[in-house]
């Protein structure tokens, strides 16, 4: 029967796969031969969203996505060991810091490049045990690190956690995805869009259609082995760049981007 359900399991990931990058391809067709942004301004035009602190709903979740200009986080009463930039004035790179006594690792910043590297670095100089989860408060970045910071916390057995105001966008969420367990509350933001890969700047798709499809690839693979339900791809393709799809409470737990590391019916 179990192995049943995973090969059903595995038929269900590879449709989703194979139906996200036909997405993908009817997407650049469209950009090669139109302008897809006079076509479809409500879409693609993220200046038209709301901003990314109005509240969002069912229906309701596209904001606009501006890393420099990001709301900054409600004042905290309590004191802690690590200091929690706003997200307008997060560090141009991940910054990694340890909550003393707590076993809990902050990663805060923009993910650039090389930093996949530093984190393992980081993590292998940390004294034993005393890493059990990964807080993260990010407004994304670099994609390839994302995936490589994701796959080393799983390869540690690490969690991963966001707290009350923090913020996991664009790449972030895929860091998120490596936690064996990952928590995130209400008020927090995790959301998605779509991606530049290859270099950190932006490319037509029509430029970049191979890059484009490699790197989508790669992550949804990232997120299949992650046990992360690849369905939450469909978001990410459909929103452009300059805005970011805010996941619901009830999404992140359908994707099990929110998970208390049970075994699923499908296995993770």
């Amino acid at each position: 029967m179990t192995e049943v359900v995973q090969e059903r399991h595995g038929f269900t990931v590879k449709r989703a796969m194979l139906a996200i990058l036909g997405f993908q391809v009817g997407m650049a067709v469209v950009l090669a031969g139109s302008d897809l942004i006079g076509a479809f301004p409500q879409l693609l035009n993220g200046t038209r969203a709301p901003e990314l602190d109005s509240p969002v709903a069912p229906g309701d979740q596209v904001r606009r996505f501006r890393p420099d200009d990001l709301p900054g986080r409600t004042e905290r009463t309590d004191e802690r060991d690590i200091a929690i930039p706003d997200p307008g004035d997060m560090p141009a790179r991940l910054r990694f810091s340890l909550d003393n006594g707590l076993g809990v690792a902050l990663a805060t910043g923009t993910i650039a490049p090389g930093d996949a590297t530093r984190f393992a670095e980081w993590l292998e100089v940390q004294p034993e045990a005393e890493v059990e989860a990964i807080r993260l408060h990010s407004s994304g970045g670099s994609v390839t690190d994302a995936l490589g910071i994701g796959a080393a916390i799983r390869a540690a057995g690490l969690r991963t956690v966001l707290e009350d105001g923090d913020i996991c966008l664009s790449a972030c969420p895929y860091v998120l995805a490596g936690g064996v367990e990952r928590q995130v509350p209400d008020t927090a933001l995790v959301g998605v869009h779509q991606h530049y890969f290859g270099e950190n700047t932006a490319l037509p798709a029509f430029l970049a259609i191979e890059d484009i499809q490699h790197g989508q690839g790669a992550v949804m693979t990232h997120l299949d082995e992650m046990g992360v339900d690849v369905r939450v791809m469909q978001h990410a393709l459909t929103t452009p760049p300059e805005a970011i799809y805010i996941l619901l409470p009830e999404e992140l737990e359908e994707y099990r981007l929110v998970w208390d590391g049970e075994p699923s019916e499908g296995g993770e």
